[in-house]
């Protein structure tokens, strides 16, 4: 989130705190989730380094995120501009690496097994896109604060999805673990709109902008993903690997617990 704010235009006190306090709320779900699952022993370290370097590079921008909410809330605009800047770099980073990951992972594993391969595939590959055009957008109308952050809200809210995974029984929900992960992300932009109504009266158009084109994305991404061509390349990225060897469809390995 990157503004540099007009002298002329004030931020009511109470708007920026509500956006503080969603901007650490999505964090505390993003970490939450990756920490629960390290402490159960169901996460390990030992994993290849592109997993390594995914992780520093979007618990980086958390960190960017946070502070360009906490330099607003305090006023900080030439700190908060200096964020932004580096913002822009951060997500064409986020979309290079987080995409090779993406390969890795359905390579290696064929993604979690309460996943459809192909779904896990496409569905993260394109809602990963849309992340980066919605925060792109965000910090092009950055000095339009009402379309900023709450455009920037709504795709901070996309990167919730693993976090929530990783908290949600999942193997509980086949065949809609995916399905209602993603719905589950989509509380975070309604909680917004919710207080917009309330503050205001309307729903600032933002979030019908940022939410729907996130739900028009992840209709498309399962289209693709079950389509003949899309279930076509998913299989041509994992042929002749290990994750060609799991079911494609989600499934309980033998044995499972929770």
């Amino acid at each position: 989130m990157a503004t540099i704010q007009p002298q002329h235009i004030a931020i009511p006190r109470e708007q920026a705190r509500f956006f503080l306090v969603m901007a650490v709320a999505m964090a505390l779900v993003i970490i939450g989730g990756f920490t629960l699952q390290l402490a159960m022993g169901r996460s390990s370290f030992a994993v290849p380094a592109a997993y390594h370097l995914h992780a520093v590079v979007f618990m980086g921008w958390i960190g960017i995120y946070l502070a360009q909410h906490v330099t607003a809330a305090r006023g900080q605009w030439r700190l908060h501009a200096g964020f932004g800047r580096i913002a822009y770099l951060w997500i064409a980073l986020m979309l290079a690496f987080g995409s090779v990951l993406m390969v890795v992972v359905a390579r290696r594993t064929g993604g979690p097994f309460f996943f459809h391969v192909s779904e896990f595939l496409w569905s993260n590959m394109m809602l990963l896109w849309c992340f980066g055009g919605l925060a792109f957008w965000a910090l092009r109308r950055q000095r339009y604060t009402g379309w900023h952050r709450r455009l920037m809200l709504c795709a901070m809210a996309i990167l919730t999805g693993p976090g929530l995974g990783r908290i949600l029984p999942l193997p509980l929900m086949i065949p809609h673990a995916w399905t209602i992960t993603t719905l589950v992300t989509m509380v975070f932009p309604l909680i917004g709109m919710v207080a917009d109504k309330r503050a205001t009266g309307r729903v600032h158009p933002a979030y019908a902008w940022g939410l729907g084109i996130y739900a028009a994305v992840f209709v498309l991404s399962l289209l693709l993903a079950y389509s003949e061509p899309g279930m076509a390349i998913t299989r041509a990225v994992i042929t002749g690997t290990p994750g060609e060897l799991r079911p494609m469809e989600a499934f309980l390995p033998p044995g499972f617990a929770l």
